[in-house]
């Protein structure tokens, strides 16, 4: 069988979070975010460009403080081809499930939304359980995914 085929038990949001697909973060929580993840953070001008142009938008919040612990965002050509971005969730003992729940609610909302399209992730290799667990495969046929910086 296809490993995307594989039917999963959808992953639990951890009890005292909340996920968010309404309201996407400010750049500066993104950010925040982002650093403590020890991942590349975004002039706010340009991330706030993104987070406006995005298909999606997946956050993850402390129910008791609405500080942004978890987040995701998917891009489209809205027909072949999706990507994921900013695949990240705060270290500590949930860090794993909170991947685990936004990647599947992602592709839940790609797959209801935009059906039958490949979708390519930029992510941290803390994500790869997450995402082999909802049928990703690390370079399907030797394909490498390469990357350009715009300036």
């Amino acid at each position: 069988m296809f490993p995307f085929l594989k039917q999963t038990s959808p992953p639990h949001l951890p009890s005292g979070f909340v996920l968010e697909s309404e309201q996407a973060p400010s750049s500066r929580e993104l950010n925040r975010l982002l650093s403590k993840c020890k991942e590349k953070t975004h002039p706010p001008r340009r991330l706030d460009l993104a987070l406006r142009n995005s298909t999606c938008n997946l956050s993850i919040l402390e129910q008791s403080t609405g500080k942004l612990v978890g987040f995701v965002r998917a891009t489209s050509d809205s027909g072949l081809n999706a990507n994921l971005w900013n695949l990240v969730a705060e270290p500590g003992e949930h860090q794993a499930q909170l991947l685990a729940v936004l990647v599947h609610r992602v592709l839940e909302t790609l797959r209801r939304d935009i059906p039958g399209c490949s979708i390519s992730v930029s992510a941290p290799s803390i994500a790869l359980n997450a995402l082999r667990q909802n049928g990703f495969l690390l370079d399907p046929g030797g394909i490498r995914a390469m990357g350009f910086r715009l300036r």
